[in-house]
């Protein structure tokens, strides 16, 4: 899913202008890789190099994370989101949380 959501990691937006913060938006996501794909990339750690079974895992929870983040902005009227932000934690072995966050503001173009 695309976003026309401006998002930034920092605290504001060139050529806008903050109108208004709505304050503290996030998507979570916990994810799990099964039996086959640990085997996998087991296999993979043996004899080393990039593991593109995690790698992948990785960047598809980031992306499910930061967009729910989008999805709870749009539903505060957001239309960017500043300071945003990634963490991610073992909740428990072979299952880890990821956590998209930021501030939802309402901006305006800066007109010169």
């Amino acid at each position: 899913m695309k976003s026309n959501t401006l998002i930034t990691t920092s605290n504001s937006l060139e050529g806008y202008r903050i109108v208004k913060q709505l304050g503290l938006v996030r998507g979570i996501t916990v994810r799990s890789r099964s039996v086959l794909g640990n085997m996998a990339g087991m296999f993979m750690a043996i004899f080393g190099g990039k593991s593109t079974i995690y790698t992948e895992l990785c960047e598809n929870a980031r992306e499910e994370a930061m967009q729910l983040m989008i999805l709870h902005a749009r539903e505060l009227g957001a239309n960017a989101i500043i300071g945003m932000r990634y963490d991610a934690n073992d909740v428990m072995s072979g299952l880890t949380e990821v956590l998209a966050y930021g501030t939802a503001v309402e901006v305006e173009e800066n007109f010169k």
